[in-house]
């Protein structure tokens, strides 16, 4: 059965009530959800790491338990699940409040595995953005019988645990290297071990990508041979870009630039100095930095690990006007420690190693368990 999101819901988007009044804000009364909150699987929605008061509940956009929350810009398609008591959000996430009898948690998975599709929608190649007329519009394929969702639920269910189970695993060895980046080169907030520093500028080539063309969305620019990378591509990559959903025609490089594998790749809009190192040459829009290291100098390994321990400190110096963002010569004049290259190397030579690991686990998750999950829901993963 193939229906519309509003056919079967309403569909509605968040706001951020004023933060010049403090009322609105000094209190714990009422989550406030924005996308950092929300990861991605299916994630029930308890808390936030922001609350507004009740006095501001009329200044917000408030929804009650058994609502799926949807990220709508940068990374699309992160489902939450309000299922304890009301929340507000912001306009980064719509709601959809089902009117039609579904389970909410076989709703939830279907748009998760249509995160594809949501994500050809998005109208921008700097942000990606999905607004409330096209998600209304967005076709899903359901399984009418309720019973029948019920029992796909419980399998999707024990596999997300199994998927949970080994995402913990992953950020377990992502925490060893970290550990190991400390261990041999310190505190790099602080610079415990005094090492010389240098401006990120001094050590490689850095340059925003290109996006020239307007509308930015115009077909004509897309289904071509040029990977197109995108910024939430960017923040949920890790170490290594491998893949992508996107590519530029002929005349998509042109207003373009290709960059070369190895490129650091650093976000400045949305999610800010997320980084992740290109693994073949492609494309990206101005909201994300290229970096191209002197690799006499830093390996981009290194400054990868490296902006990990900077990325909310940067983030916190950003500007906002309707969202986040940093420039370029903030970036430049970024202070980082310059180890010997030796160390670098040998570091890189760890990371490597517990790399491996992680990739095992990455491709245990994308290959075993992606074939139960097709046998379960396979037509709108397909579709």
């Amino acid at each position: 059965m193939e229906v519309s999101l509003k056919e079967i819901s309403k569909i509605v988007t968040g706001n951020t009530p004023s933060k010049k009044n403090k009322n609105y804000w000094n209190s714990e009364d009422i989550c406030f959800i924005k996308p950092d909150v929300i990861g991605s699987g299916i994630d029930s929605i308890t808390t936030s790491n922001e609350y507004i008061s009740n006095f501001a509940s009329s200044k917000a956009r408030i929804v009650d338990r058994n609502t799926i929350l949807i990220t709508c810009i940068g990374n699309i398609g992160r489902i939450g699940i309000v299922s304890d008591k009301k929340v507000a959000f912001n306009q980064q996430i719509n709601a959809i409040i089902p009117n039609y009898k579904i389970n909410i948690r076989y709703l939830a998975y279907v748009l998760l595995f249509s995160q594809p599709r949501l994500n050809a929608l998005a109208n921008s190649a700097v942000v990606p953005i999905v607004n409330k007329t096209q998600l209304g519009n967005f076709k899903i394929k359901i399984n009418p019988n309720v019973e029948s969702q019920g029992k796909i639920v419980s399998i999707l269910d024990k596999i997300a645990k199994i998927i949970k189970n080994q995402t913990k695993e992953i950020k377990r060895l992502d925490e060893l290297i970290k550990a190991r980046f400390v261990e041999m080169f310190g505190d790099p907030v602080i610079n415990s071990k005094n090492l010389e520093l240098s401006t990120l500028a001094n050590l490689g080539m850095l340059g925003r990508g290109r996006s020239k063309h307007r509308p930015r969305n115009d077909p004509k620019l897309l289904g071509g041979k040029y990977p197109l990378i995108q910024t939430g591509e960017i923040s949920q990559s890790g170490l290594y870009i491998r893949n992508f959903s996107n590519t530029y025609s002929e005349l998509g490089l042109k207003q373009s630039k290709l960059w070369p594998k190895d490129t650091l790749c650093i976000t400045i809009a949305a999610n800010i100095a997320s980084t992740s190192i290109l693994t073949f040459n492609a494309c990206f829009p101005d909201s994300v930095v290229g970096f191209i290291s002197n690799e006499d100098k830093v390996k981009p390994v290194f400054l990868h690990y490296w902006f990990s321990f900077f990325q909310n400190i940067i983030e916190s110096q950003a500007t906002q006007v309707a969202q986040k963002n940093i420039n370029l010569k903030v970036l430049s004049n970024l202070s980082v420690i310059h180890p010997p290259l030796s160390l670098q190397n040998e570091f890189a030579d760890f990371v490597r190693q517990v790399d491996k690991s992680k990739f095992e686990i990455i491709v245990y998750l994308n290959k075993t368990l992606l074939n139960k999950i097709l046998s379960q829901i396979g037509d709108v993963i397909r579709d």
